[in-house]
C-alpha cells in the first residue's frame, strides 16, 4: 500500500478568509489542498480554478461540520481519498449579534458545536499523525473579540476565547513534537460573516480589513511559529490596551463598537 500524501484541509473554504487562504496557498506550497464547507458549487468553482492556475490536487468536500458527528465524518473521507493531514486549517465558525436571550437555543448551540467543539475534534484527530511525522501545522481562526467579554456577542466571544486559550496550550504542548499551532485573531473583516452575524450599519463594521490582509499575516504566523497573532494594524495595541483599562470599561465599549445604528 502506498504511503498517503500529505494534504492541508481548510474548512469554511468557500468563501472570505479560508478561500483566500487556499488560494494563496495554492500559490505558495506545493500540498495537495482539502476545502471543506456546506456549499459545494461554492467549492467546486474555488477548486476548478485552483487547478487551472496552479496544477494543484484539490479536493472537495461538501459537509456541515456545525452537526454533531460531521469532523469525525470529515476525517473519514480525507483517509479514503489517500491523503493524511499536514495542515489543518480551522476557519469554520459563525457569530450572530443580538442579546443572548433573544438568541434562538438551537442557533446557540450551532455556534458552540461549530466554533469549539468541531474544531477541537479536528485537532484531536490529526494530532497522533503529526506526532508520528514530528511535523504538522495547526492553524485556528479566533477573532479579537477572544480578549474580553463581548454584549451583543457573547456567545460568538466565549467560544474564540476558547479558541484563542486552547490554541495557546496546544502549541506549548506539541512543540517539542515538531508541531505549529497558530491562533489567528482577526478584527472586523470583509466577509460574509457579517451577513450571517447582522452586523450592518454597527461602527465596527466601518473598520474592516481585507481577507488577503488577514491570511496573509496568519500564514506569516504559522510558518514562523507564533502562537498568536493580532492581525491588522488597528487591532494589535487592542490586547494591551485591554489589560491596562477596567474590565467594565472594556466591556461597555465592545458593546458601543456592534450597536447598531437606530432607523427610522
Amino acid at each position: 500500500m502506498s504511503n498517503p500524501t500529505l494534504a492541508t484541509v481548510i474548512t469554511g473554504a468557500s468563501s472570505g478568509i479560508g478561500a483566500t487562504l487556499a488560494r494563496q496557498l495554492a500559490q505558495e506550497e506545493a500540498q495537495a489542498l482539502v476545502l471543506v464547507a456546506r456549499r459545494q458549487d461554492r467549492l467546486d468553482e474555488l477548486a476548478a480554478e485552483l487547478k487551472q492556475q496552479h496544477g494543484r490536487r484539490v479536493e472537495v468536500i461538501a459537509l456541515d461540520l456545525e452537526q454533531p458527528g460531521a469532523a469525525s465524518r470529515l476525517m473519514t473521507t480525507v483517509k479514503a481519498l489517500g491523503l493524511e493531514v499536514d495542515t489543518l486549517v480551522n476557519n469554520a465558525g459563525f457569530g450572530i449579534n443580538d442579546r443572548f436571550g433573544d438568541m434562538a437555543l438551537d442557533r446557540v448551540q450551532g455556534m458552540m458545536q461549530l466554533n469549539m467543539v468541531a474544531l477541537t475534534e479536528l485537532c484531536h484527530a490529526v494530532l497522533p499523525g503529526m506526532r508520528a511525522r514530528r511535523q504538522g501545522r495547526i492553524m485556528n481562526i479566533a477573532s479579537v473579540a477572544a480578549f474580553q467579554a463581548c454584549p451583543r456577542f457573547a456567545v460568538y466571544g466565549a467560544t474564540k476565547s476558547y479558541v484563542l486559550m486552547f490554541s495557546e496550550a496546544l502549541a506549548a504542548e506539541e512543540k517539542r513534537n515538531g508541531i505549529r499551532v497558530t491562533a489567528v485573531c482577526p478584527g472586523a473583516t470583509d466577509t460574509a460573516f457579517h451577513d450571517i452575524a447582522g452586523n450592518h450599519g454597527t461602527f465596527v463594521s466601518k473598520l474592516m480589513d481585507t481577507p488577503q490582509t488577514v491570511a496573509s499575516s496568519a500564514l506569516s504566523a504559522l510558518r514562523g511559529g507564533r502562537p498568536v497573532v493580532v492581525t491588522g494594524l488597528l487591532n494589535k495595541p487592542l490586547p494591551f490596551f485591554i489589560r491596562l483599562l477596567p474590565r467594565a470599561i472594556v466591556t461597555w465599549f465592545a458593546g458601543i463598537l456592534v450597536e447598531r445604528e437606530k432607523t427610522a
